[in-house]
């Protein structure tokens, strides 16, 4: 089981990710970014591409998709909220896009 993420974690490692277009899920410890591309094979696209570094991270990600746009929400379910998994995954999604 990964450890949430602690207070120091969240301002050096979760910052960054709020700044670049993340963002807190009201009720939940969890982060969440809409993705948009030009069309609906760029957005599945995207999709299988997370899908293998999701698998590659034994992480996987809440997501939905309508046409161009990807909704995308993470949180580390059996810690219960954020954790470094979390925040590796969003990075490698947003260097995806």
């Amino acid at each position: 089981m990964s450890d949430k993420l602690t207070d120091a974690e969240r301002e050096t490692e979760l910052a960054p990710l709020l700044d670049a277009g993340w963002q807190m899920v009201e009720g939940r410890d969890a982060i969440s970014r809409r993705y948009s591309f030009g069309d609906f094979v760029e957005a599945f696209g995207f999709m299988a591409r997370a899908a293998l570094w999701a698998e590659k991270l034994d992480h996987h990600p809440e997501w939905f998709n309508v046409y161009k746009t990807v909704e995308v929400t993470l949180s580390t379910h059996d810690a219960g909220g954020l954790t470094m998994k979390d925040v590796e995954l969003a990075r490698r999604m947003d260097a995806l896009a």
